[in-house]
């Protein structure tokens, strides 16, 4: 008899349904179905890598920084995993535009393609752009203002007066979207003229942030640097940069004038995408640990973020973006 009571009782009280999660987005006016995709650097230079991500669970295909012609790079070794991230000289290898322009007319997957431009001069940066608002099949682009690894050539992110100058020529022709990677700023004043230079031009989101620039790793079995270019320095991604780029998407989040952001950095778990968004990312770059990881990464991430939404009783993005409490 306490056996058909029981029964009776849990039929009538059927455990609660768990609410369905969404982590679609959309950034520049541009729906993304998955909040998370590619940085650009991070396996996405040849077209065999493009197609790759674009068969992944990723909201966009992100392709490598593209100059006007092929570039080699830096010399090897350029790259390394280490604990808690990696470090890279990679000096912007790339196919050269051709290349991408080609790939992103015949490209044919339901998600958007995203073009990475780093001329390494004004004039380039125009000519490219230039080039790609004629092209067929490109969704937005990221203009890089913070490649740490050219020698010789400062990061233009660093350089507000001619951050400026440079979107002035830019938005005097361009009019598809266009967003901007940014390095990392450390100084609030830093965060404050940046975003008043941003604020003046109709970007399509603001991706933050680069590798930070000038660290040096240690081989010290063979008591030398582990990458070869610049004397070991090299941009340092991963955990290491999660804090800072945590601190850069939460303040440009709040200083920019409704321009999305694209966090970037740090991102090893679906707990690292939630803090990104928490802190006002729209979406969510990964880098290093599609390096270590390779495309599984994102399925794993995904599910991690939705299992860490139905937690704290979030449905969509929206419901918890920005909203990151002071105590």
């Amino acid at each position: 008899m306490r056996f058909v009571a029981l029964a009776f009782s849990l039929t009538l009280c059927p455990k609660p349904l768990m609410r369905p999660t969404a982590i679609e987005t959309e950034i520049g006016q541009i729906p993304l179905q998955n909040c998370l995709y590619n940085a650009s650097g991070a396996r996405c230079t040849t077209g065999e890598e493009l197609d790759s991500l674009a068969r992944a669970p990723t909201g966009a295909v992100l392709a490598k920084s593209a100059t006007i012609a092929y570039r080699k790079g830096n010399p090897k070794p350029r790259y390394r995993d280490i604990p808690f991230g990696s470090i890279n000289a990679m000096g912007l290898p790339n196919l050269g535009i051709d290349f991408y322009l080609d790939y992103a007319a015949a490209f044919s997957a339901e998600k958007p393609l995203f073009l990475s431009v780093a001329g390494l001069t004004t004039a380039e940066n125009h000519t490219l752009l230039k080039r790609i608002q004629k092209a067929a099949g490109v969704g937005a682009v990221e203009l890089n203002l913070s490649c740490p690894n050219i020698p010789g050539k400062p990061q233009t992110g660093y350089d507000v007066a001619q951050t400026e100058h440079l979107l002035q020529g830019v938005f005097a022709f361009y009019d598809k979207p266009l967003g901007v990677k940014l390095p990392p700023y450390f100084d609030r004043v830093h965060f404050d003229q940046m975003a008043a230079v941003l604020n003046r031009f109709p970007l399509a989101f603001v991706t933050c942030i680069n590798s930070m620039g000038n660290g040096l790793h240690i081989d010290v079995e063979r008591e030398t640097a582990s990458l070869k270019p610049k004397g070991g320095f090299g941009g340092i991604g991963g955990l290491y940069a999660k804090p800072t780029a945590l601190a850069n998407v939460n303040r440009f989040y709040k200083l920019l004038d409704g321009i999305p952001i694209v966090g970037c950095g740090g991102v090893q778990t679906g707990t690292d995408v939630f803090e990104h968004i928490l802190c006002g990312a729209s979406a969510v770059q990964v880098g290093t640990s599609l390096m270590k990881e390779g495309l599984a990464c994102f399925t794993r991430l995904g599910e991690e973020l939705q299992s860490l939404m139905r937690e704290k009783g979030y449905v969509r993005v929206a419901d918890f973006k920005g909203k990151l409490k002071s105590l």
